[in-house]
């Protein structure tokens, strides 16, 4: 699910937003390529100290949508590519998945999981 492209992306830094959504109201948070951690099965896992409105909308409707991309690989026709990923998430507090990223990122209390349904280039 996850392509040479994608993982190219984030290799290099870019802004990845977040949307999550309850109640008819969508909310969007923000962090860092740098940041992301593509698992071998093709979860991402995000470190979150903060997100917490993320986390409510996510135990309501666990639906999430994230765009991810970086001017420095090329895209379709130039430089600059970008993913639309659609997915599933939970919050991770506990277990072998949160060590691992507890040790890269010592400032998270969770980690978000996201299992990819979909990843689609779109510039």
């Amino acid at each position: 699910m996850l392509n040479e492209k994608l993982l190219e992306i984030l290799s290099h830094e870019g802004v990845v937003a977040i949307v999550s959504c309850s109640n008819g109201d969508a909310h969007v948070v923000n962090t860092w390529n740098s940041y992301v951690v593509a698992t071998e099965d093709g979860r991402l896992l995000i470190p979150a100290a903060g997100m917490r409105r993320t986390q409510k909308n996510i135990e309501q409707n666990n639906k999430i949508k994230v765009t991810l991309g970086s001017k420095e690989v090329m895209g379709h026709m130039y430089m600059g590519a970008g993913f639309l990923i659609e997915g599933t998430a939970k919050f991770l507090e506990e277990g072998s998945d949160f060590d691992m990223m507890k040790e890269k990122f010592s400032f998270l209390s969770r980690v978000l999981e996201i299992t990819v349904i979909s990843a689609k280039q779109t510039i």
